[in-house]
This record gives C-alpha cells, structure tokens and sequence, in this order.
C-alpha cells in the first residue's frame, strides 16, 4: 500500500523539449537521484560555444540530500556534463563497464581536476540507498551495455527506459531482457519514462545486423580507399567495419583521438573484438595500396562531419579525399546537423569521392520506432506515463501511442525542463515548477556565456563592429588626437572612404559640442558618439554595427 506521508517527485533538468542534454530526477522522500548526465552540441546561434549542458542550480542547493547519479549508457547526450555535475555535487556514479570507461575518459579530458567515485554495475545488480532500491534490464541501443533503470519507490515502481530499441538479432547477440521487464510490471509500474527520439517513425527499427551486410558489400564492391565516418561512441559501427576490413584482407587506420580512445576502452573490455595486427597507424597508409586501405574517423568532439570536411577540402593533417575514394557516412542526419551533413555531402562529390550514405543502408537509427515504444507500454502497463527524450512534437507522438495502448489521457504529462510531478497515495499532480535551463560551455568558460554575450556575438555576425579611438586633455577639454574609426566586419575600407571620413567628422563635431560646455565625463561622451555613430551609419547603410567607443586621456 502506499504511505500517504511520503511523496516522490520527478522532473526534467534536460532532455524533454530537445534532443540531448538528458537529465532526470527523481526526489524520493528527503532524498535526490539523479539519472543521466548529458550535454547537447550548440544550435547555429550560439556562435562559439562548445557544448550546451543543464542548469543544476537546483541541485547544488540541495547537495546534501543529492544521493547518487545512474547513467543509462555511454553516449555524449547521456554523459557528456558529468564533469561539470561532480565538481558541484560530489557523489556515487554507478554504470556498466563500459559506460564507466567512456565516462572516466571523458573525466580526463575536461579542463578541470574532478574527483570521482565510480560504482560498477551490471543488469542483475541491486543498488539500495535509504528506502529506494534501484534495479536493471539490458536494452539494445547503437553502443553496448545500454541499461533500462527501475527506481522501486515508497510510491511504486518508476522505470526509465534510457535509449532503446528491440533488436533481434543485434550483432552483440545480447537482447533487451524482456523477462525483467515483465517483472517490474508485475511489482506495478506507477510511471513510464519513455525515449521519444523516433516515435514519429512508424513500425520498427532495422537491426544493427543489416548494417554489417551491406557495409561488407560496400567495402568488397570498392576499387580504392574506404574512408568511414561514424560517431566515437558508435562502438556497434565500429565493430562492423573492422570485421569487413578484416575479412576483405583490408589494414585499417583511425583518425581522430576520441575513437582511438573509446576503441582502447571496449577493447579493453571485451566489447570490440579486434585483430591489433590489422590496425596501422594513420601516417602509415601512404605504405599500402588504396584498395588494401580502410580509414576509420571522427572529429575532436568525436562527431564525424568536421573531420570529413577537412579531407575532402584537403585541409586535414593526414588524409585529402581523392578521386576513386569511397565514403561512408555510417550516421544519419540530427537535430542541428542536417546542414553540415548536406555541405559536407556536397564537398565530398567536388573532391572525387563516392558517398554512400544512411539511404543506402550503412546506418541504422539506434532509437526505438512506434511498435517498439508501443510493445515497452505494454509490457510495463504503467499507471501515469512520460515521454521524454526528444522535441515537443516527437514527445506529443509518444503520448499519443501511450494512449493507444490504454494509458488514460488525463495520466499522460507532456512536461518541460522543471515541471514537477509529483506522487503521493498512488495519485500523481502537477506541482511547483523549479529553475531550470541550460548553460552554455565555451574554451574554460563554464556558465560565462549568457545571452547578452550571445547577443553581441550574433550582432558582430551581422553587422560587423566599428571602434573608435580618441585622445583627450580632460584639463583643458581639447581632442589631442583622433578620433580614428576601425572598422571590421562592417564596411570595407577602400570602398567606403568618404562614410569613413563622415563617421569622422561626426564624432568629432559631437566631442567638440560637449567639450566646449565643460563635459568630460567618460560615459556621457561615449554614450553621446555611440548614438551619435548609429544614427548616421543607419541613415547611410541600414546596418547596426556594434559601436565601441576608445577613450584615452593625456
């Protein structure tokens, strides 16, 4: 029976109105879980940052009762701020092997000294702290030791599916584990927490199994190089591409550090099955002829696009794409990256190159289409049900199949980064909504971007910046020197002298009026040739170039 004194809350700091930065929370009783850890790569925008990770400011106001963190698998959207989240909130991790090892590296390569505390689990641990019991199924996804997770609470069983799909024959022979599954149905699943990323697509996913066909035939039908691009942590791909090389007597080369060293860990491991005799390294394949040569790659962020570009425009340190090569783009198309996939695409046919991409079958999606996401409903019947991991319309899709496989309408909670929900006596509410957001990372900077910088960055894309430089005696109110106008990214100075020399002469005849009524006070005179600035160069060219203003003194 429920205990009508005890409440569970749940809510999203990521991973719901957007694709990536996954991070779930579960409040039980006085203490806090938290299940995933992910970041997102920059929109177009959000010019020069690295990586888009959750506000915690929660979190950190309640660290004492913050408990631990469960990570579902090893993907960047699903680890990629757990630096950032330990150096605030020092707790247990607990994750598979594999997910440990991806996570640990990517631990030593954040800017920042972390300690960390990691708790090796596998689909048949049982991990208990305080009153909440945490137990795991295996599911199939693009990257092994992928875990469901089930939180047993005072309130019943809440059960987060991670990503997921129901492969029947995956290549690692290792199915998602149906038979737990059940189980937790049978204990009475209070809430579903469900990844939405393909529940627009109908039917089902295709196998992971089919890819390594048709990249076999790919690779064998190929008179030169293969150039293969995949993601750093598509370890299946991966695992794929090394056999066909191994079997079409083919070397294979890596570019790119973040596969070098994720393919070290599930090696390791004993989750790539690899011949280390045919790995060479990359500044070696000039040795071999073209047709004996398979090129693994991926960028420095371990997403493959950036890499390939530099290739084919030859500016890459070790590899140019020439005519008679064969590309493969073993990913698809995502959120943010459908125009760097089609430019990329573009200049890989300019160098010479044939591209195979996702529609001729060397990718497959890792995510669960309609009947799976249906098929996990049904087996777990889950009383109140929440679609997460995805776009308000891939998270409206799910709910919509929830329904049809019989969860009520009204049990059915389409949130938002902070909406709480909240459990007590079996019957689950809508409460309080808490701060929630995202934080921009770039270079060192964590949380230094904002969108006033945002704001200036996008203006000087537009417009450009004009600076201007004077020299003042502020005891006798005269301009010494000056003023002198730089412009960048506004105008290009040859062809536009004579709105150079206007600019000029308007700064000069504003500091000259404000001198002679005795004003020298720094921000009154930057302020007065600021607005001074913009109204000319608006009424001249319908541009807003940021002004700035350079007053030195003598």
């Amino acid at each position: 029976m429920y205990k009508e004194t005890e409440k569970v809350k749940v809510f999203a700091l990521g991973g719901v109105d957007e694709v990536g930065k996954n991070m779930y929370i579960i409040e039980d009783q006085d203490n806090i879980f938290i299940l995933d850890t992910g970041l997102m790569l920059p929109e177009d925008e959000m010019f020069g940052v690295d990586a888009v990770i959750p506000d915690i400011t929660y979190l950190i106001e309640n660290r004492e009762r913050v408990k631990g963190i469960f990570l579902s698998h090893g993907h960047v959207d699903h680890i990629g701020a757990l630096a950032y989240v330990l150096k605030k909130i020092n707790v247990p991790v607990y994750g598979t092997k594999l997910t440990l090892g991806l996570a640990e590296e990517l631990l030593k390569g954040a800017h920042t000294s972390v300690k960390y505390h990691f708790k090796t689990i596998n689909s048949n641990s049982t991990v208990t702290i305080g009153k909440t019991t945490f137990t795991f199924f295996k599911v199939n996804h693009s990257i092994p030791d992928a875990i469901g997770i089930a939180i047993h609470t005072s309130q019943g069983v809440i059960v987060y599916t991670g990503d997921f799909k129901f492969d029947q024959t995956p290549i690692n022979n290792e199915h998602t584990e149906i038979g737990k599954i059940v189980k937790l149905r049978k204990q009475g699943v209070i809430c579903l927490l469900s990844d939405s990323m393909n529940a627009e697509s109908p039917g089902t996913t295709p196998s992971e199994s089919t890819v390594g066909h048709q990249i076999f035939e790919v690779i064998s039908n190929a008179k030169g190089r293969i150039i293969t691009a995949t993601f750093a942590m598509n370890i299946h791909r991966v695992q794929q591409v090394i056999e066909a090389a191994e079997t079409l007597n083919r070397k294979v080369a890596i570019s790119g550090n973040p596969l070098l060293k994720n393919i070290e860990i599930a090696s390791k491991l004993g989750h790539l099955r690899i011949s280390k005799a045919n790995i060479i390294p990359i500044y070696e394949i000039k040795k071999y002829p073209d047709n004996e040569i398979v090129i693994l790659t991926t960028g420095d962020y371990g997403e493959p696009l950036a890499a390939l570009y530099k290739m084919a425009t030859h500016t890459h340190k070790h590899v140019r794409i020439e005519e008679g090569d064969t590309v493969i783009i073993a990913t698809s198309a995502t959120y943010g990256n459908e125009k760097a996939l089609s430019r990329t695409i573009d200049v890989l046919y300019r160098a010479g190159a044939h591209v195979v991409s996702e529609k001729s079958g060397v990718h497959v999606n890792g995510h669960a289409s309609q009947e799976e996401l249906k098929l996990m409903i049904n087996l777990l019947k889950p009383t109140y049900f929440i679609p997460v991991h995805g776009e308000f319309r891939m998270q409206k899709a799910h709910g919509d199949l929830a329904e049809e496989c019989g969860v009520k309408k009204e049990n059915i909670f389409m949130i938002e980064k902070g909406d709480v929900i909240e459990f007590s006596n079996g019957i689950a509410k809508k409460s309080e909504k808490i701060p929630a957001g995202q934080v921009l990372v770039d270079g060192l900077g964590i949380g230094d971007v904002g969108n006033i910088v945002l704001r200036d960055r996008k203006l000087l894309s537009q417009d450009g910046i004009l600076i201007v430089v004077v020299t003042l005696d502020r005891r006798n109110y005269k301009i010494v020197s000056g003023p002198e106008i730089i412009s960048r990214g506004f105008v290009y100075v040859r062809e536009s002298e004579q709105l150079l020399q206007e600019a000029n002469q308007t700064v000069t005849e504003v500091l000259i009026n404000l001198l002679d009524q005795k004003v020298n006070e720094w921000n009154s005179l930057k302020t007065v040739i600021r607005d001074s600035l913009s109204s000319l160069l608006f009424e001249k060219t319908k541009r807003r170039p940021m002004i700035m203003p350079i007053i030195m003194e003598i």
